[in-house]
């Protein structure tokens, strides 16, 4: 199999990566999260884990997630907060509510919310 490299500035490092990599969500998805009780608007794919260590390693070992799957940057809630998110693809699910999520810093990032899903800014996009 082919194999690409990025450097990762969250990581710190080149991040080894299959040249091809299926993602099940894209930039606007609204997830769920299978496991924990919060939901989130995917503004950010990585192909691979690209994380620091330290955050990997933080995880409990017995609900560790697969380092060779994407991993997605949420801008997520609960119904305490609103905070970003790192969550591995075999965490996720579509999220059956189909409504909005209430972050703060969605309308920086998103115009439209339609059939369930955010449209990226157009400033924002290349």
């Amino acid at each position: 199999m082919e194999r690409s490299q990025f450097f990762s500035a969250q990581a710190g490092r080149f991040i080894e990566m299959p040249r091809h990599a299926r993602a099940r969500f894209g930039i606007g998805d609204v997830v769920r999260h299978r496991m924990f009780d919060f939901r989130g608007v995917v503004f950010d794919v990585d192909p691979v884990f690209s994380n620091s260590e330290e955050w990997y390693e933080a995880i409990p070992e017995d609900i560790r997630p697969r380092r060779d799957q994407p991993f997605y940057h949420l801008l997520a809630e609960n119904e305490d907060s609103s905070y970003v998110a790192y969550v591995s693809q075999q965490n996720l699910l579509p999220d059956a509510d189909g409504g909005p999520v209430d972050h703060p810093n969605v309308a920086e990032l998103f115009d439209d919310f339609r059939n369930g899903r955010y449209k990226m800014r157009r400033s924002l996009t290349h």
